[in-house]
């Protein structure tokens, strides 16, 4: 029997693997970067040609066992979208409601721009997703971890196209699904708002708005085990003298 984790050349065609040029860096880091959940939009509309390379750019992201547990539903129907407008703002009182002495700041956020974006994509992952045991045999949550790196993808896509994105989870899932028409078993996970923006936040809004801040890299780091936050910085800080 072969070694699968043998050290034999790769038979298969392969892609060269080096980097990419200083431009080409700064484009994929400036993409990160500047990556804003978006809630304000100035109408418009987005090209076919370019809403099919973001979705193409969606369709290539990785997913545990090939998966690819994520589905598309394109939302241009005015009518459909109001419906889509009020299930969110139900989610947003009954949200406020359960922050207690945040509600009143917490109504002050704009959280969706369902009847401003360009375009609706609400994105589902299908029934039958429990067929799928390689790698979710003991995380099968991993459908939804392969389902946001679509999204994610599709997030930076829309940055390089000058594009905002929104992601709006304030809504019950089962309504949604009703709304939509999904088969018995199928999960949307998220209701992407995409079109023009007139400018992109300098910061996270949420940042900006003063209710969450970026917690510092070094926080999230930890050697050989788990530690208390902070406790060893040595990769955020390189090599001391």
């Amino acid at each position: 029997m072969s070694d699968i984790n043998s050290h034999a050349p790769i038979s298969s065609p392969t892609i060269a693997a080096t980097a990419f040029s200083e431009a080409e860096r700064a484009a994929v880091y400036r993409a990160i970067h500047e990556r804003r959940d978006m809630r304000h939009f100035a109408g418009g509309q987005v090209d076919d040609a370019v809403l099919l390379r973001l979705l193409r750019a969606a369709h290539h992201a990785p997913s545990v066992g090939f998966m690819q547990p994520w589905r598309f539903i394109r939302v241009r129907d005015a009518q459909m979208r109001s419906r889509i407008h009020a299930l969110v703002e139900d989610e947003r009182l009954r949200t406020a409601q359960a922050l207690g002495a945040r509600e009143a700041d917490f109504m002050q956020l704009k959280v969706q721009g369902v009847l401003q974006a360009a375009e609706v994509l609400v994105v589902a992952m299908p029934p039958g997703r429990e067929a799928h045991v390689f790698g979710r045999r003991t995380l099968p949550e991993m459908d939804v971890a392969s389902t946001a790196c679509a999204i994610q993808n599709l997030w930076l896509a829309a940055r390089a196209e000058g594009l905002g994105m929104g992601w709006v989870s304030l809504f019950e899932p089962q309504a949604l699904a009703q709304l939509l028409a999904m088969p018995a078993g199928a999960h949307p996970l998220a209701v992407l708002c995409l079109g023009p923006v007139e400018a992109y936040y300098a910061e996270p809004m949420l940042q900006q708005e003063r209710w969450a801040s970026r917690a510092p890299l070094q926080d999230m780091l930890m050697d050989e085990c788990w530690r208390e936050a902070g406790a060893d910085a040595s990769m955020e800080q390189g090599p001391q003298p």
